[in-house]
This record gives C-alpha cells, structure tokens and sequence, in this order.
C-alpha cells in the first residue's frame, strides 16, 4: 500500500520543521509512504525555505509553491493533481501528529468498504483558562460524538479516488467526507490515532473560527446535501450534559461555551443567508498558530 501526504501550510514557520520531522518518522504497517507533499500558500515567513531544508535531507519531501493564497481548498487540489499514493493523507501544517498515529489511521482500509478516515484532535490549550477550557471542551465533545457518528477533521485520510474538491469550499475535510460517503464508502474515526493541535487562545479568534465553519458547513449541506455529525445542537448538548461536572467553576465556563458557540453559528448563518459570503479564503487565527 503506497501512500501519499500533503500538508497545507500558510506561514507555518513555528511549526513545519517539527512537523515534517514528525511525518518522516512515521511507519505503517503493510505500507510505505512514498512522497510528502507541502503545498505553501502565499507563505511570506520562512516556511518555504525550512521546508527546502528538509526536502534536501529526504527525497520523498517536495514543495510546491502557490504563490498566491487562494483558499485551503486550491492547496489541496494542487497535491491531489501530484498524488500517486493509494491512500492520501491530508495534515493542516499547524497539527502535529505523534508515534504510530498514521498507523492507526491507515489500519482500518483492511476494510475494503471504509474509504476515509481520521484522527482524534486533541489540542494543547491548557485547561486553566477560560478559552483553552472552551477549546478543550470542544475537542472532548468532538471525540464522543465522533465515536459514535464519525466526523473526521484537521488529519485525515482517505482512498485515492477524490480527483478534487470545490475551490470554493471552506470546510475541506467535511466536502470530502460528502464525495467520499457519496461514493458508496463508509467513514471510520481513528479515535487512538492522536494528533495535537491548537486551539484559538483568545474569544475573538474562537467565534472568527466557530463563525467560518458554520457558514462553510450551511454552504456544504445546500451544494451535496452532505451533513456532518456535530452539526446537531440536540446531540451536542445531549453529549454535554450527559455526566458533566457538577463543579461550579466548570458549570459556568461550560455554558459560556455554549453561549461562544451560539454567537459562532449565528453569526456564521447570518453570513450565509444574509451576506451570502463563503469564506473560502479566510481570515487566520494567529493564536492558533504556535503548538508551544
């Protein structure tokens, strides 16, 4: 089994060096990983020239420079055009995968009818703060709910059968679990395939995140009818408050969460039908951007 790896980067200096370090270290079974895709957006840091460091020091690293940011959704199309591997491993370049976890991802194709899968996101925020209590949160009620109903994000793999996704999609992993399922393949949550990640640290950068993906998701469901699994408020907060804390501190915090996340998707609907915006290209988080 041939693999391929694409990592989408966007002034990832902080991070692309250990990242890459991380990938080229990474075995599985039954399998190789042939080539590591960086596809570098518009980076204007120094992330083009680390990843040129690496990519003389291991063949299977190349660079592809997109001189132009135009979206997550173009970066990826770009690597799928080059991708040879069976299976395709898409990484954000600010997540950090740890030992044996593209292993884990990659085991479940022995199943011929599973065609995607993903890792469990756990973030590096610490929970001592309010937002990184938020952030934790989230993540939490991600991996509940993606173990029963798989919703798969920030490091996924898939079969080789995606040839491209809409330019115009802001949610890259949901808009290829929708060609994915409509192919006739079933999803699988890796849930002991463990990557980190980070959080937004302030609550301008949570409801600027929270408010693009809920506007990409609307825009998702009405172009493939394709809905992911946390879309749900019943389920969300049926998971919530199923065996929470009866802790004071924690009780408060959690419905400021609940109250983020409803600011978040409103303001996301509002762009949606209102502004009829699809923020395909949008604004980073910068608190999301260091994994210190």
């Amino acid at each position: 089994m041939n693999i391929s790896v694409g990592i989408m980067a966007y002034n990832e200096e902080a991070n692309i060096g250990r990242l890459l370090k991380a990938v080229m270290t990474q075995e599985v079974k039954d399998g190789n990983i042939n080539e590591i895709f960086v596809v570098s957006s518009g980076s204007m840091d120094r992330t083009d020239d680390i990843v040129r460091e690496y990519e003389s020091m291991d063949n299977r690293i190349k660079l592809i420079v997109q001189k132009k940011r135009e979206g997550k959704a173009s970066a990826i199309n770009l690597f799928l055009e080059k991708a040879t591997g069976d299976i395709i491993i898409l990484e954000s370049g600010d997540t950090l995968p740890v030992e044996g976890t593209f292993r884990n991802m990659v085991e479940p194709f022995r199943d011929l009818s599973v065609g995607m899968t993903g890792a469990h996101p756990v973030p590096v925020n610490s929970k001592e703060t309010f937002v990184g209590y938020v952030v934790n949160l989230m993540w939490s009620l991600h991996h509940r709910i993606a173990l029963e109903t798989p919703k798969l994000g920030e490091l996924v793999a898939f079969r080789n059968i995606v040839r491209s996704i809409p330019n115009d999609t802001a949610v890259d992993e949901a808009s290829i679990e929708a060609i994915v399922t409509q192919a006739g393949y079933r999803l699988h949550y890796a849930g002991d395939a463990i990557v980190r990640n980070k959080g937004p640290e302030n609550i301008r950068d949570f409801i600027k995140q929270r408010r693009r993906i809920a506007a990409g998701h609307k825009h998702l469901a009405m172009e493939t009818r394709h809905e992911v699994s946390t879309s749900s408020p019943v389920k969300i907060l049926r998971y919530l408050f199923k065996g929470h804390s009866h802790n004071p501190g924690e009780i408060l915090w959690t419905l400021g969460a609940v109250s983020l996340e409803a600011i978040g998707r409103l303001l996301g609907y509002y762009d949606f039908y209102v502004k009829k915006k699809n923020p395909f290209v949008w604004d980073i988080a910068e608190s999301t951007k260091r994994l210190d």
